[in-house]
């Protein structure tokens, strides 16, 4: 049986959000809320970019029975390991991630944006770390 997979969410996956239904619903085992660290840009698009930095970002940490959802994660985040990096819109990295608390969570996989590619975009940084699309 393969490992489950932990992966952090911070925008249009979250539960409630416009992908959480397409893409996680079907396959997630846990949903819990969850903090990391970097920058959380709104971007013009209806979607947000989280970039490496130092100030909490809001979200959950998602729990799947199997590896196979990152290829269909990877899909939806513009990423593939045998692009170079400039030609992803997204990558793909593991952070470790906290309860609201501040306790350990272990490691998951987050999608992060380069700052650059997120300020060029038209991002705006959101200082509290959060971001919600739905209406």
């Amino acid at each position: 049986m393969a490992e489950p997979v932990k992966v952090f969410v911070y925008g249009t996956l979250k539960p409630g959000e416009c992908n959480y239904a397409s893409y996680c619903a079907d396959s997630v085992i846990e949903v819990q809320a969850a903090v990391t660290y970097g920058e959380l840009f709104d971007l013009p698009f209806d979607y947000p970019a989280m970039t490496e930095g130092d100030r909490p970002v809001h979200g959950y940490l998602l729990c799947f029975p199997n590896p196979t959802i990152l290829s269909d994660l990877d899909e939806l985040e513009d990423y593939s390991p045998d692009r170079l990096e400039e030609q992803n819109e997204y990558y793909r990295q593991e952070l470790e991630v906290f309860s609201p608390e501040g306790k350990s969570l272990g490691d998951a996989w987050v999608y992060l944006m380069s700052a650059e590619r997120a300020i060029g975009m038209g991002g705006i940084l959101l200082p509290d770390g959060k971001w919600t699309g739905a209406v």
